[in-house]
């Protein structure tokens, strides 16, 4: 079971991404002060811990009540992550992953940006929705520990995000837009393993049911 909640780690981690928060974070709050900072970055965090465990506790029901398999749901989910991680390798907007033009000129204009554009789609997005619908339906041969421990990994995950967008500006000074720019190219590469790896599964497990 160590393994797979060390994969639901890394799988969490790369897709959330919790560097590539921060130069949206600062660019959108440069204008607040340090305490506006805070309350901002610590309630995106909050809601986001509460979309990504509303979606690890219900996300499996929804999925039954609908008649969605397992195995179309991890194709599913795999195009998405590989919209992601190429979105991430080419630094392109697909719009899964980051706000598009008119949402980012939407989200200047707003009082309260905790919860667009980021809480969604920067951290709780499409991406991590779905990432954790599928490990918590992988923890389910492992019992209620491995349930748990995926929810408890995603909460440490949101908050290694609130302490990056905290840290934010030394962190910006320390890695620069270069560094930033080089990290989430690296978890886009991984990003799109793991999404291939979801389509495999689901096509195999296709066949296999279609035998």
């Amino acid at each position: 079971m160590s393994d797979f909640l060390w994969q639901s780690f890394i799988t969490l981690l790369v897709i959330i991404d919790p560097f590539m928060v921060v130069p949206v974070f600062i660019g959108l709050t440069h204008k607040d002060s340090h305490e506006q900072r805070e309350k901002t970055a610590k309630k995106t965090c909050i809601i986001a811990i509460i979309l990504l465990v509303f979606f690890a506790v219900a996300g499996d029901y929804l999925l039954d009540m609908m008649g969605i398999s397992q195995p179309a749901f991890r194709i599913a989910g795999g195009f998405l992550l590989l919209l992601a991680g190429i979105e991430m390798v080419m630094a392109k907007s697909t719009g899964s992953r980051t706000p598009t033009d008119d949402e980012e000129k939407e989200a200047t204009d707003r009082d309260d940006i905790s919860v667009f554009p980021l809480a969604i789609p920067l951290i709780a997005g499409p991406g991590a929705m779905t990432s954790i619908v599928v490990l918590m339906r992988e923890a389910e041969p492992h019992g209620f520990t491995a349930e748990l421990g995926v929810m408890l990994i995603a909460i440490f995950v949101l908050l290694l995000t609130y302490i990056a967008m905290r840290m934010g500006e030394r962190l910006m000074r320390l890695l620069g837009v270069t560094g930033m720019n080089v990290l989430t190219r690296v978890f886009g590469v991984i990003v799109a393993a793991l999404a291939t790896q979801h389509i495999v599964h689901g096509v195999t497990a296709v066949v296999k049911g279609m035998r």
